[in-house]
């Protein structure tokens, strides 16, 4: 009865005031759009049960704020979700290379080695800032790029967010067995991938993130050592209302002690510190309703 209820009631209804608000924003221009998200994420997040893990983990990480500061905070991640949603429906205006772009890119040396190298290689981010902008950085220089993404539960709000996506100019590719033979298949042509690898998976892998051992998802691991291709980390963060810096860092150096496992553990440890401090920096733009961690209310920071 459950199931019925959510496929026949729930989802269709979530999806349609999802899109009827995806047009909304659409015809706004993109800074009404993102201000208007703004707003609706700071008086309905808040209230909203889902905040309460985000309290949680903000007390975890940083256990010497003060609780009106994680108030603060959780206000001001709300207000960074709810411009995300604004300006999905504009994601066309956020090529970095226009003249007088939103998007301030620095780092493009290390994109262009991607682009001279002839080989395949991986680019990482996090549900950071707007994170449908990272693919920006590469498809509008000529990078050929694959977007890894998880498809949403719900599939009518599924294809609202692949049609907004359709501007970043990558070919989508799904988690899992789905997209597994198209992400090798992609890797053995030279291609290249972007993936967000900030969330928990819980048949992964247990490294340190922000303090505290969670599961990890080893993939980005996996196939850079079975590949031999590149690990870039690239940073992105919201300057002020829809302006962003997106910063390619320098690949990672891939450990090779002769002990594969230990060298997946040891990269993906990296990589968690690199998102960890880009948190750090601007811990309102992280996405912090996830439940990253288990037993969060007894375990606390290391």
């Amino acid at each position: 009865m459950r199931n019925w209820f959510r496929r026949t009631i729930a989802h269709p209804t979530e999806a349609a005031l999802a899109w009827a608000l995806n047009a909304c924003f659409a015809l706004l221009p993109v800074d009404w759009a993102s201000a208007l998200g703004g707003w609706m994420g700071r008086m309905i997040g808040p209230k909203l049960r889902v905040s309460n893990n985000a309290r949680r983990s903000l007390t975890r990480v940083f256990p010497n704020l003060s609780t009106d500061e994680i108030e603060d905070i959780v206000l001001r991640m709300w207000d960074n979700l709810g411009r995300t949603a604004g300006e999905h429906p504009h994601l066309a205006k956020f090529d970095p290379y226009l003249e007088n772009s939103r998007v301030e890119f620095v780092g493009s040396e290390y994109l262009d080695q991607l682009l001279d190298d002839d080989e395949p290689g991986l680019i990482f981010s996090g549900h950071i800032a707007n994170w449908e902008l990272p693919p920006l950085a590469g498809t509008k220089r000529g990078l050929k790029l694959h977007l890894v993404y998880r498809r949403a539960n719900n599939p009518f709000f599924d294809r609202l967010v692949q049609k907004g996506r359709e501007a970043l100019g990558s070919e989508l590719l799904p988690k899992g067995a789905e997209g597994s033979k198209d992400i090798l298949r992609a890797l053995r042509k030279g291609n290249h991938l972007a993936m967000l690898v900030d969330q928990k998976m819980n048949d992964g892998i247990s490294v340190p993130f922000l303090g505290a051992d969670a599961m990890t998802a080893p993939a980005l691991a996996q196939l850079a050592f079975r590949y031999k291709c590149p690990v870039v980390p690239l940073q992105v963060e919201r300057l002020g209302g829809a302006y962003f810096r997106l910063t390619l860092h320098p690949p990672l150096d891939l450990p090779d002690s002769g002990d594969k496992q230990k060298d997946v553990e040891t990269l993906m440890t990296t990589v968690n510190d690199h998102l960890g401090d880009w948190i750090k920096q601007r811990p309102e733009q992280w996405l912090w309703v996830h439940n990253r961690w288990p037993n969060e209310q007894e375990q606390l920071p290391k």
